[in-house]
């Protein structure tokens, strides 16, 4: 009985002594807020409604992710940036030289600021991609799929690159 208590008291004084901490690896300092600004499309070919939905997918995973609140003006860190590249392209051929898959590829910018320590600020380019059969077209569900996947990926890079030390 001693040893769990003991267990138990060694445990809570190894978390106070390191401060914060959070099972996603999120080291958010002492930042109370974050604001993720409208990330505008770009890219030459524009997917409608792309840049509303990597908005809202940057907010919703630093939201669940963290303690800080969503403000839309003067966050402690601050995402802006835009969608910059969007293209399919083929990616193996077939004998008769059509695509037998392709690539969907989204590139982003973003910019990323920390308001109370400008140090961590940075720029940089964040992209994924999604292979699909070269004789399926990239519409509906597929094309939703492909998006959210690649949205995945690249939000969770941004949060890791702005919000741990990986």
């Amino acid at each position: 009985m001693k040893i769990k208590y003991l267990i138990a008291l060694l445990s809570i004084l190894i978390l106070q002594s390191c401060g914060y901490y959070s099972f996603t690896g999120a080291d958010t300092g002492n930042a109370e807020t974050y604001q993720v600004n409208f990330f505008q499309n770009t890219a030459q070919l524009v997917e409608p409604g792309i840049d509303r939905d990597f908005t809202l997918q940057l907010q919703d995973l630093i939201l669940n992710q963290t303690k800080l609140s969503l403000v839309n003006t003067n966050g402690d860190l601050i995402y802006e940036g835009e969608i910059i590249r969007y293209y399919i392209a083929p990616m193996t051929a077939t004998a008769d030289s059509r695509a037998a898959q392709n690539r969907l590829t989204i590139e982003v910018n973003v910019r990323f600021y920390n308001t109370l320590d400008p140090e961590k600020d940075f720029e940089q380019r964040f992209s994924f991609y999604f292979d699909f059969d070269g004789n399926a077209q990239l519409t509906g569900a597929q094309k939703e799929e492909a998006i959210d996947e690649i949205f995945t990926r690249i939000t969770q890079d941004v949060f890791n690159a702005s919000l741990t030390n990986w």
